[in-house]
């Protein structure tokens, strides 16, 4: 149930608390039906000192968001819209934007 979004897509969150609000898509959770958008849905973690990060404390980023409340963004019309599958003439498929009718 992906929904034919795919990694560095552009999205529109539609409901929720971060309605209206757009980000990058950064990594897919397929299994999950999740996605990490970036700049939506910051969460803290308080974190120990390890050798990765030397000073510890609380840390701020992003966590995953239902693929449900995700729209793509049209790189045209610059508005959530729908995604089709089209199979050109040489067998292969395309994603298109329902609203614009163009290929993405």
């Amino acid at each position: 149930m992906s929904l034919g979004l795919r990694k560095d897509d552009v999205v529109v969150v539609i409901s929720g608390e971060f309605k209206g609000k757009s980000g990058k898509i950064l990594k897919m959770f397929p299994d999950k039906n999740k996605a990490i958008v970036e700049g939506i849905n910051f969460v803290r973690r308080h974190t120990k000192p390890s050798v990765k990060n030397q000073q510890g404390g609380i840390m701020e980023k992003e966590a995953a968001v239902h693929i449900s409340n995700l729209m793509l963004k049209c790189p045209k019309a610059g508005v959530p819209t729908r995604l089709g599958v089209k199979v050109l003439d040489d067998g292969s498929r395309v994603r298109y934007s329902k609203k614009a009718k163009e290929t993405i």
